[in-house]
């Protein structure tokens, strides 16, 4: 495990990506994960421990098991091992848009490529990042993470911050992030976690059905989509309206309407189809800007296509994984022309 740290270490710190000192608290971060780790056996078996967290974690170990043995998933001890990190994330990413723009601003890293984001340990050290991207002019968001994973260079754990989630949310956070275990393609954010998006949630519909519960509530799952297509649509008229001409006080009271929008369409379904369901209150009555419909379009832009792309490989899921292979290792124009083609499918 030191030697396993010590290569990635000094990957780090020759890279010319960024500075030293912000290789140094990822580093220290990670170090610090590592040396929390203790087997989940270990746990479940101490009788000193939780029994609400004994409990929680040997029902995450079933879907674990079954990550493997149905989904196909790395068999590995990643995920069989768990930390308590105390506090609530594990990292914080601050993405950052230009203000009349919805690409990322990325960030290059020797093992994972290139991602629209960069992680802080310390929720302090993300705010000062943020405060300093807003002094350039740019829209800055901030996000608590409580998982992520390190493409199999190191056993992930199950973590404390994962422990307020239910079994189930707990089971699609293991499926999702074996899934960037399984296949990875360098350099391509939206590939990546639409993909893994994809097996968390056709992994969380298998997981349901082998132990016999009824499938997630179509109003439930209606409300998500619904929800994450305002976000696409408002980004698709941000897209146009940022190709435009305009000054730029025209332009900010252009965007500033087209997010207007967004929340008056958002109350019409809340007040309407869906009878006065909240859940999504909290983050649309936030302030808005560019940085923060970035995850929407990343996490989900291209899970159509790999749903499509499921049922033509017959649902046989490791079919599925070679067809992804081969798709990952098409050039960026040819992939994203495969994936639309997929998605055309869907609809």
């Amino acid at each position: 495990m030191v030697k396993g740290f010590l290569a990635v270490l000094m990957l780090m710190l020759l890279s010319g990506c960024s500075s030293v000192s912000y290789y140094s608290q990822l580093a220290g971060g990670q170090w610090q994960l590592l040396r929390a780790r203790e087997p989940v056996a270990q746990v479940i078996a101490d009788p000193a421990r939780a029994q609400s967290l004994r409990e929680h974690l040997a029902q995450s170990q079933r879907a674990r098991t079954f990550a493997s043995e149905q989904l196909h998933l790395p068999d590995n001890q990643s995920y069989r091992l768990y930390a308590d990190i105390g506090r609530p994330y594990v990292v914080w990413n601050v993405f950052a848009t230009q203000e009349f723009s919805l690409s990322p601003e990325n960030h290059c890293f020797p093992i994972a490529g290139c991602v629209a984001y960069r992680g802080y340990y310390s929720q302090g050290a993300a705010r000062g990042e943020a405060a300093l991207l807003r002094q350039q002019g740019m829209d800055v968001s901030i996000g608590g993470v409580e998982a992520y994973s390190t493409l199999g260079w190191f056993n992930d754990p199950i973590m404390s911050s994962m422990m307020h989630w239910g079994d189930e949310r707990l089971a699609t956070l293991i499926f999702h992030e074996l899934a960037h275990q399984r296949f990875y393609v360098k350099d391509d954010t939206e590939f990546n976690e639409s993909f893994a998006t994809f097996v968390e949630q056709e992994g969380t519909r298998q997981w349901r059905a082998v132990r016999g519960l009824a499938p997630q509530s179509e109003a439930t799952r209606q409300q998500r989509d619904q929800f994450i297509q305002l976000i696409l649509d408002t980004r698709k008229r941000l897209e146009t309206l940022y190709a435009q001409p305009l000054a730029a006080d025209a332009m900010r009271q252009a965007k500033a309407a087209q997010f207007e929008r967004l929340r008056r369409e958002y109350r019409q379904l809340r007040d309407g189809p869906w009878r006065g369901d909240k859940r999504y209150d909290a983050w649309i009555n936030q302030p808005m800007n560019n940085a923060r419909l970035l995850p929407f379009g990343l996490y989900d832009r291209w899970v159509p296509a790999f749903a499509a792309l499921f049922r033509q490989e017959g649902g046989d899921w490791l079919k599925f994984y070679a067809a992804v292979e081969k798709m990952g290792g098409l050039p960026v124009a040819q992939r994203k022309a495969a994936l639309k083609q997929l998605e055309d499918l869907d609809l």
